[in-house]
């Protein structure tokens, strides 16, 4: 069973933690030792998030090295390219093209860079999306992160794993329905 590793990069407030908990939960069911580490930063105010999940036979640390994860989930552009280091270079990323202005740029004190994707696709396999605009048709951006978490799943290809029924399980019976939702339209963006 080979070793695995996904990184979750995002803002605070985003739900990047609750899709880690969601892949824990179903890689844990599926009888994967599984380890996660979780930072905050400053993430209450608006701060980056990072989420480091290994999974595999037997794991000794959630901890991603440079270079080491198979996968990167990210649910702001700027933060793909701030964790960019951390994605093997035969790695895929999963990126929500999407943008939060950090507290310099919402006070005029600095630009949002441009380029992004770009940068990011001249080096990795990218997998881009719009998930606040699939969640909003949906009819809630607070699921965003639900349809990055079905496009990983997608992009990774973790089909043996029933992750509506983890899904069924973590979330709030009050979001259920909104979240299933959430994640066959993440898998379906996904090609």
């Amino acid at each position: 069973m080979e070793r695995k590793s996904a990184l979750l990069v995002g803002v605070g407030g985003q739900g990047a933690i609750l899709a880690a908990k969601i892949l824990v939960a179903g890689l844990m069911e599926a009888g994967y030792d599984v380890k996660m580490s979780e930072v905050h930063g400053m993430s209450q105010r608006g701060g980056s998030v990072s989420t480091q999940v290994h999974w595999g036979e037997k794991v000794y640390s959630p901890v991603i090295g440079p270079g080491a994860a198979d996968v990167m989930v990210a649910f702001e552009k700027m933060e793909a390219v701030r964790y960019a280091e951390f994605l093997k270079p035969e790695g895929v990323a999963v990126i929500n093209d999407y943008e939060i202005p950090s507290s310099t740029v919402a006070a005029g004190l600095a630009e949002y860079p441009q380029g992004c994707l770009e940068a990011m696709k001249s080096h990795f396999r990218c997998l881009t999306l719009n998930a606040g605009g699939i969640a909003l048709e949906l009819g809630n951006a607070k699921c965003m992160n639900v349809v990055l978490f079905g496009a990983m799943t997608r992009a990774l290809g973790m089909d043996n794993i029933d992750w509506e029924a983890v899904i069924r399980r973590t979330v709030p019976a009050a979001s259920l329905e909104l979240n299933l939702r959430a994640y066959c339209a993440g898998r379906e963006a996904v090609v």
